[in-house]
């Protein structure tokens, strides 16, 4: 049986989580961007080697989408002026998706507005691992 302590920890975590995801829909959209863009954007001005660019497979395998889904969320993103493709020059197969401009200023827009409500979920994990941790 599980504590109710911990139980209480887990379901106040689950309401934080929810709150912060709520907060960054909003903003998203507050600044022209789908939630879906957003984590478009994210991942490849985040992408791990530091390219700041993705290729459609990684994005499909980052944002645990299907190849098509991504391929319609970059599509009209482009269309939206938010991203751009570019080939690779080594390998003709290969499209990486860069960030635009306009899209690293919606990008920067919303990381920033949700600069509190990322500190405050960050509490709750700690919150959480000490409670878990004490089972």
């Amino acid at each position: 049986m599980i504590p109710k302590e911990a139980l209480i920890e887990i379901a106040a975590f689950r309401g934080q989580l929810r709150a912060f995801l709520r907060h960054n829909e909003r903003t998203c959209r507050a600044w022209g961007l789908t939630p879906q863009r957003y984590l478009l954007l994210l991942a490849i001005k985040g992408a791990a080697d530091g390219s700041e660019r993705l290729s459609l497979t990684d994005a499909a395998n980052q944002l645990q989408l299907s190849r098509n889904t991504v391929t319609e969320l970059c599509t009209r993103a482009e269309t939206a002026g938010l991203l751009r493709r570019e080939p690779s020059t080594t390998d003709q197969r290969v499209v990486y998706l860069r960030v635009t401009p306009e899209g690293e200023r919606r990008l920067a827009a919303v990381v920033k507005e949700s600069d509190g409500s990322r500190e405050e979920l960050l509490r709750s994990f700690d919150e959480l691992a000490r409670a878990v941790g004490a089972l």
